[in-house]
């Protein structure tokens, strides 16, 4: 459940992480220019009140969703315009794709006696809630579905209109993209451990490629692609809602987004839970963070690894993490020799596998489709990391806004001396994802504008409403230290924790210790008065 949670709420294509690793070699990341500026930041702030106010005179005119959303009532879909310069608020104009659910006014109550549910209880409306998804890249449009997926969401939905939105670039609304899909579908691929320096420098080139591939299909659009950009856009959907302040709910980057945005407009925040945290420090992103990255994905690969061995009763794959992996690298072997279905190379192979680093859930069918093909049958295998044709328009859609969107956000290292020698340095002791995550941020090593200076997080004491801060303390995607930092830079944040798990996304997954107190906030406004330690949730049941 926790997986299929977190792919509606667009967690599983996050791949923010938080600070932690020394600064490159070969030389720290210069400083971006202030691309901001003074006089630009005023005439943002005063471009998104004129945007604002727009938007709260015509709101939104919501209507049933088309058939290709696959929202049926009583979910219902609208737009937003906001401009793509908030310098320039009545020049070009972006249109973001929005759905709704409307409170439904109902909650479950209490069990009754014998275990038959009880009777629903009246709530009042507090308003829209709204969701900032993962990625950065991922839509939030389907978030109003999750109280058909998780019972966590009922009462929540009883209370509040549930709201999810495409940031702009993502989805049916002009779509941001850097490369023919097919292109970017095309399969199978190789994903060496050991990669050769000719491997490496070829990987360089592509990047530079796709990267001239983005600047020549967006043009001068391509800049307006940030963190700052989406926040106030979503200052212009809370005016759209009709809410003087927001509430919201971020998982993964939906959680950079949240911060952002409580440090550009304090004051228009209600309630925010900050699910999965993106270390916000601006010496942290993103390079710095996408090696954190890597490093932690070692650790949770080992988690994996040794969960498998321990039901080698089922799997047979060996009794020892150790075992587990050396199967698993013969594999990926065969795979670059004879690719499964035809499809399946060792790049689908590890694609497929780094999930299981990121959810347990998927644990169970991973380890089952590595067993039988390696027992000969490589149907599980090809059905689970074989690319769909169908989906390669969003992917591709996905993975130009999430780089255009980090590449954009931050300064990165320029020479590819630096890159090579900090991937190197790192592959010694963690091999599984370093050097798959060198290739997916290469193309800002090559971006056709300088990365700006990140916005610097923070809210002092009474600047915000009290927040909640959630976070699984073996969390690979997302590192615990970011969930530490962001709770030290916001005053009055409350830190739920969950020990000794990994799974991204935690909240409705199904560990009382944390829901509970997400819910007494979300719908009393009242966070825990500590900071809190759960216990973990329990490891998946083999099958």
């Amino acid at each position: 459940m926790r997986a299929v949670v977190a792919a509606v709420l667009g967690g599983t294509g996050a791949l923010a992480m938080a600070a932690g690793l020394a600064a490159p070699a070969g030389g720290a990341i210069a400083p971006g220019p202030d691309a901001s500026g003074a006089g630009r930041a005023r005439a943002e702030a005063r471009g998104t009140a004129v945007a604002a106010g727009r938007a709260a005179a015509t709101g939104i005119r919501w209507a049933d969703c088309g058939p290709k959303e696959h929202l049926d009532p009583p979910v219902r879909c609208g737009t937003v315009t906001v401009p793509l310069d908030y310098a320039r608020p009545r020049g070009r104009q972006l249109t973001l794709a929005v759905a709704r659910r409307p409170a439904s006014g109902r909650a479950p109550g209490p069990a009754a006696p014998g275990g038959r549910t009880g009777r629903t209880v009246r709530t009042p409306r507090q308003g829209a809630l709204v969701f900032g998804a993962g990625g950065p890249g991922a839509t939030g449009v389907y978030f109003p579905l999750m109280p058909d997926m998780a019972a966590f969401w009922r009462p929540v939905a009883a209370a509040y209109d549930l709201v999810g939105y495409a940031p702009r670039g993502v989805g049916g609304h002009a779509p941001l993209s850097c490369v023919d899909p097919r292109e970017f579908a095309s399969a199978p691929t190789q994903a060496p451990p050991r990669p050769s320096a000719a491997y490496r420098w070829r990987r360089y080139t592509q990047a530079k490629a796709y990267a001239e591939g983005c600047a020549r299909r967006a043009g001068t659009a391509l800049r307006h692609y940030t963190t700052a950009a989406n926040a106030r856009d979503l200052d212009v959907l809370r005016a759209a809602l009709g809410e003087r302040r927001l509430t919201f709910v971020g998982a993964s980057y939906g959680t950079y987004l949240g911060a952002v945005y409580a440090s550009l407009f304090p004051s228009h925040v209600r309630r925010m839970v900050f699910d999965s945290p993106v270390g916000p420090g601006p010496g942290a992103l993103w390079y710095r963070a996408a090696l954190a990255r890597a490093k932690a994905l070692q650790t949770r690969w080992a988690d994996f690894l040794s969960w498998v061995a321990a039901h080698d009763g089922r799997y047979h794959l060996g009794t020892t993490a150790a075992q587990v992996a050396r199967r698993y690298e013969r594999v990926r072997g065969e795979l670059a020799a004879r690719p499964a279905g035809g499809t399946v190379g060792p790049g689908q192979l590890q694609a497929a596998f780094l999930k299981a680093a990121h959810y347990d859930d998927y644990w169970p069918v991973r380890a089952a489709a590595l067993s039988a093909y390696a027992q000969g049958d490589p149907g599980p295998l090809v059905r689970q990391a074989a690319p769909i044709g169908a989906a390669a328009a969003e992917q591709e859609n996905a993975q130009a806004v999430y780089t255009a969107v980090e590449c954009n956000d931050a300064p990165w290292p320029r020479s590819w001396r630096a890159w090579d020698r900090d991937a190197a340095r790192l592959a010694r002791t963690a091999p599984f994802a370093t050097w798959d995550t060198v290739w997916t941020h290469l193309p800002c090593a090559h971006w056709s504008t300088p990365g700006r200076r990140p916005v610097d997080v923070h809210a002092g004491a009474g600047t915000l409403p009290s927040t909640l801060v959630l976070a699984a303390r073996r969390d690979a995607v997302t590192p615990y230290a970011g969930a530490r930092e962001l709770h030290r830079r916001l005053a009055g944040s409350v830190l739920v924790t969950e020990l000794g798990a990994g799974s991204h996304i935690i909240a409705g997954a199904g560990n009382s210790c944390v829901d509970t107190p997400v819910l007494t906030y979300l719908l009393r406004g009242r966070p825990p008065a500590l900071d809190t330690a759960c216990a973990p949730h329990p490891p998946p049941r083999a099958f």
